[in-house]
């Protein structure tokens, strides 16, 4: 079976992709304001890290490689691969995660492949992955909702500036604390880990990172943000709405079933939704037209699948989120589910899938 090779261009918008990359970094606005309120300083410098890093190691691969530096830097694409990967860091983790881990997206798998438009796979979601394997204690350590810029003022275990860059660059604050010292796990780890000591899902009323939000204090404001600028995207045609629809249908309709099947033991379809990166799944990472699926009917199989596994591999998997496993995944297979979903074409009943009788005659 010869799959298909979808090249650019990725839309029928006019514009170029630098166009369109700006108005996905705009879009990411609102979470990132809500993710640096809750969680600190440290969302800001991992952008800014990964930032750095994105453009540096893609202007050094595009001059080893005779390609013309600053028209390639002028897409964008590397900074929304950097912000996207920034965006899913732990707000305190060491700095040479997110240097680290850009590097490995843009190197390896964005330009090994030949650049935008030609990786198969979704670099931000190689890098993280690439990052949760090898540095799992890292990748998994996060402060609590109560941490962050908008609570300096009124919580006392609030995380200064200062601290924030102390703990980055050197492990220590200025008391002289450890980063082991400010860092707890996520809603989804710690409802994992509770499950699995046999406890019911009434621990989402009693932990302190859920504080009486049903999917953790400060992840449903950061999806919300995700959300919003995902339907700004919708708005102005950057992204179609196929793939975030049937994510977020599949993913609440699985969560749903179990939930209504058993109530203590598997958690709400809202707290599937509103955790982790589901929103960001569905808007920014799922909707990349490079590594998805490209035909109409694709796009509905693409997604539904995406929240299939994640689902799954949340519930039943080793991971507590499994968004950047299950879009690998899925990018693996899009090239199959664009070959058996192309549209006919007008005068062949097997467009693109061998010659018919009359044809080899």
């Amino acid at each position: 079976m010869a799959l298909l090779s979808i090249t650019s261009p990725h839309t029928t918008k006019s514009g170029n992709a630098g166009v369109v990359m700006r108005q996905v970094l705009y879009a990411t606005i609102p979470a990132m304001l809500a993710s640096s309120w809750y969680f600190g300083w440290g969302v800001i410098v991992n952008c800014l890290l990964a930032s750095a890093t994105a453009i540096s190691c893609e202007a050094a691969i595009l001059h080893i490689r005779n390609r013309p530096v600053v028209f390639y830097l002028r897409d964008y694409s590397a900074l929304v691969t950097a912000i996207l990967l920034a965006l899913a860091l732990p707000p305190l983790a060491p700095w040479w995660i997110p240097v680290l881990g850009t590097f490995f997206a843009i190197a390896f798998a964005k330009q090994a492949y030949g650049g935008l438009g030609s990786n198969p796979f979704n670099p931000a979601m190689a890098g993280y992955v690439f990052l949760l394997i090898s540095f799992p204690v890292q990748m998994t350590s996060w402060l609590p909702a109560d941490a962050g810029i908008g609570h300096s003022f009124s919580n006392p275990n609030a995380v200064g500036l200062w601290d924030t860059l102390l703990l980055i660059f050197s492990g220590n604050s200025s008391s002289g604390a450890a980063f082991e010292a400010f860092t707890g796990a996520t809603p989804l780890d710690a409802l994992k880990t509770e499950l699995s000591l046999a406890k019911t899902t009434e621990v989402m009323h009693n932990n302190p990172v859920f504080s009486g939000f049903i999917a953790g204090r400060g992840w449903e404001i950061i999806n919300l943000g995700f959300l919003l600028g995902g339907l700004y995207l919708l708005s102005i045609r950057i992204i179609s709405w196929q793939i975030p629809v049937s994510f977020i249908v599949c993913l609440a309709f699985l969560s749903s079933v179990f939930y209504l099947y058993d109530s203590d033991r598997y958690a709400s379809p809202i707290f599937h939704l509103f955790s982790g990166g589901s929103m960001m799944c569905a808007f920014f990472i799922a909707t990349d037209p490079v590594t998805a699926a490209t035909s109409r009917s694709g796009h509905f199989i693409y997604g539904a699948l995406i929240g299939f596994f994640v689902f799954i591999i949340r519930v039943f998997g080793g991971y507590p989120d499994a968004v950047a496993f299950s879009v690998l995944l899925l990018n693996l297979v899009a090239p199959t589910i664009d070959y058996y979903t192309q549209p006919r074409t007008y005068g062949h009943k097997h467009a693109n899938r061998g010659f018919s009788k009359k044809d080899k005659s």
